[in-house]
């Protein structure tokens, strides 16, 4: 997704030097899932949770995770920065400090949050640090954002169950950051279900090819 035209943004920008952003959203929010057609901002049924996830460019990563049954809605936007009400060439400026996330609303009794770890941990690469694949900088960071305490058992034991996969198949540490989650900011319009609307659009994701073990047949 274009980091490459805005030079070396892999360093963390610190919140002292982040940009100061805007009070208020920039931009019009489509009310409904392009796709599935459920409300993008809420409310939602009672019974749904919220998870988070970056895993490169959001584009790819947003269509993979509202494929999943028991995915009620999902939605695209930044996460785990400081700049508030960013856009998007904030973020491709690597200084609001800003990861490219997909929050997902499920419904927990029909997929368990663990097979949403599993979709996660499969569909890129979580080793290559502040990069995915062609896409470097902060913004393409692996990590998981956890809405409660269970998630962040869940997460932290998938992150130790997947690593041992992954050294076994030879491949080097994970770099997955696990934290709370913090304010989340939808992104731009168009960039909602983009691939969606833009069946031929840019995909950088992929995964490392090593099954995880978390999530199989609902369990962890």
């Amino acid at each position: 997704m274009f980091a490459s035209l805005f030079g070396d943004k892999t360093k963390m920008v610190s919140e002292e030097h982040a940009l100061p952003g805007s009070s208020v959203r920039p931009f019009v929010l489509p009310e409904t899932h392009h796709v599935l057609g459920t409300p993008l901002e809420g409310p939602f049924p009672e019974g749904m949770q919220l998870a988070t996830f970056g895993m490169g460019c959001f584009w790819g990563a947003e269509r993979r995770l509202w494929q999943l049954p028991g995915v009620y809605s999902t939605a695209v936007g930044y996460a785990a920065g400081y700049t508030p009400n960013p856009t998007y060439e904030e973020v491709c400026s690597g200084k609001t400090g800003h990861n490219e996330v997909v929050r997902v609303v499920f419904d927990p009794a029909e997929i368990p949050y663990e097979a949403l770890l599993r979709s996660f941990w499969e569909g890129h690469n979580p080793t290559e640090g502040m990069r995915q694949g062609h896409d470097a900088g902060t913004q393409y960071r692996s990590g998981i954002y956890v809405h409660s305490s269970s998630q962040r058992a869940a997460a932290e034991a998938s992150r130790v169950a997947y690593g041992e996969r992954l050294s076994a198949a030879g491949h080097p540490a994970i770099t997955t950051e696990i934290l709370d989650a913090g304010p989340f900011y939808f992104a731009e319009a168009y960039h909602q279900q983009y691939l969606a609307k833009n069946p031929g659009g840019y995909c950088g994701l992929g995964g490392t090819g090593v099954s995880c073990p978390i999530g199989v047949g609902g369990g962890g």
